[in-house]
């Protein structure tokens, strides 16, 4: 293997886990009720099966970009997820790649998640969880 050869199979398994890590970062400075929704996002978002690792790896830059510009501007969770976060990360999703299976109990938890961190976010704890 060559070193242009070597270079690339690197960068092609470093540059994601970079990117992924730095994406986590991010979201982990997110104030908790956006750092719970962002992950419940992105548990569900892990259903759907990329076409290439540059989409996924935007798709999720993107996530904490939508989370981090709402943290700044005081948007509340459902301004930015709507009644149904399932319809919300759906239509997200399929701007990065064609979505995969989802089984309902993905469904269901993303409803849950999202309804327990719009309840922290003003005060209100969801009991249904």
């Amino acid at each position: 293997m060559s070193d242009v050869e070597k270079s690339g199979f690197i960068s092609k398994v470093i540059g994601p886990k970079k990117r992924w890590r730095a994406y986590k970062a991010r979201v982990k400075e997110l104030p908790d009720s956006h750092r719970t929704a962002a992950e419940a996002i992105e548990r569900y978002l892990m259903h759907f099966v990329p076409t290439d690792q540059d989409g996924n790896a935007s798709m999720f830059e993107d996530l904490a970009d939508l989370f981090e510009q709402a943290t700044v501007n005081g948007t509340p969770i459902r301004e930015i997820v709507g009644e149904d976060p399932v319809e919300f990360v759906e239509a997200f999703a399929r701007n990065y790649a064609e979505g995969g299976y989802v089984p309902a109990r993905a469904r269901k938890q993303l409803t849950n998640d999202i309804e327990r961190a719009a309840g922290n976010e003003t005060g209100t704890e969801d009991k249904t969880v």
